[in-house]
């Protein structure tokens, strides 16, 4: 049975092995025998793979214009799983990458249903905790695709062209015409660096989970095909695992109940951890005897992604867990106490970017 990647949906992904051959997506073994990328979601395989990522760097080591570009949808708040794009961004704009990042308000209001204002308010949001995560403002840009100029626009017109409805169909199944429009808008997004008027970034990466896949396949076509009109050269992309809510499915803005938000209160945090899903056994006696599966937990996925950076301490959780030194109880226990500190220190942070009024002078609202 083939997969279907949804960027719209809130399943996760079970199997990245058959992701990987079955749409044609590299894997990241070979870049990392060739470069080095030394952080912990390359080592530890949370980056799994990607296209032209190997042509992409090579071309940034050798001084060409590149740039990494990816987007958000304000139709929620910021979570942990927004802020591994947040943590990508800030890696390679401190190697020196120019970073641009799209408030997906558009999208949001036409394929979400989304009130105007609120969409408005939570995309500088979006760009207030990105600053807070890391990112430097004077190395990056933030925009609203509302607040683009016409040619921006002109080409979601011109890819319209060259696109057919089976193409569509092929790629993301049948859809509305507003998720139609919300396709062509992204492939404007990252395509649009590239041109003189955006700053000539022929050389553009997008990191994004692997749902989001469908709009790099789609927007790589359609620079093939105006390579020669618009002188495009495809995108390269970056593919991370989707961090799972605490009940195991994918962690989304639209499931907050599941979802560890960055401006969550010390004790909510607290309170979805120690009701997350783990890998544990049924009873104590059984995980005594025959260790936790950390593999399936929720828990370890914090650890891994946010909260443990030491390899070695990893390597210990694990080992407690699988051999049974250590229950679930005690095991969430300390995960929330790390966790409250890292949102305190972000929340913190954030307090700051808000007191500073930096939001009004960075971004263009736009006007409702």
């Amino acid at each position: 049975m083939s997969m279907r990647l949804d960027p719209w949906g809130h399943f996760a992904v079970e199997d990245y092995e058959k992701l990987l051959k079955e749409f044609g997506i590299q894997p990241i073994d070979q870049v990392l025998s060739q470069y080095s990328l030394e952080h912990i979601y390359f080592t530890r395989k949370v980056i799994f793979g990607h296209r032209d990522l190997d042509v992409w760097f090579n071309k940034f080591l050798h001084g060409e214009k590149t740039a990494v570009l990816t987007g958000f949808m304000p139709s929620g708040y910021p979570h942990l799983g927004t802020a591994m794009v947040y943590e990508e961004l800030k890696y390679f704009q401190q190697k020196g990458v120019f970073v641009k990042i799209v408030i997906a308000d558009a999208e949001a209001y036409a394929v979400r249903r989304e009130n105007r204002n609120e969409v408005i308010q939570r995309g500088l949001d979006f760009v207030a905790h990105a600053i807070a995560w890391g990112i430097n403002p004077d190395k990056a840009e933030f925009y609203f695709q509302t607040e683009m100029p016409s040619s921006y626009y002109r080409l979601i017109q011109m890819f319209s062209r060259k696109v057919t409805q089976a193409e569509i169909e092929a790629i993301y199944g049948d859809l509305a015409p507003a998720k139609i429009i919300a396709a062509l808008t992204q492939a404007a997004d990252i395509l649009h660096l590239q041109l003189d008027e955006f700053g000539g970034y022929k050389y553009v990466i997008v990191p994004v989970g692997v749902d989001q896949d469908p709009h790099l396949r789609l927007t790589r076509d359609l620079a093939d095909r105006f390579k020669h009109e618009l002188g495009f050269e495809r995108p390269a992309s970056l593919y991370h695992k989707l961090m799972r809510g605490l009940d195991g499915n994918k962690m989304s803005k639209s499931r907050p109940e599941y979802a560890i938000h960055l401006n969550e209160s010390l004790e909510i945090a607290e309170k979805k951890v120690i009701n997350a899903l783990t890998g544990g056994r049924i009873t104590a006696e059984e995980q005594k005897r025959r260790g936790g599966e950390p593999w399936k937990c929720t828990i370890f996925e914090l650890y891994t992604y946010h909260l443990i950076r030491d390899d070695k301490r990893l390597e210990e959780i694990y080992y407690e867990c699988t051999t049974g030194k250590i229950l679930c109880g005690q095991c969430k226990r300390n995960a929330s106490e790390l966790l409250k500190q890292l949102l305190k220190n972000h929340q913190d942070s954030l307090k700051e970017v808000f007191e500073s009024r930096l939001i009004e002078k960075l971004v263009k609202k736009p006007l409702f």
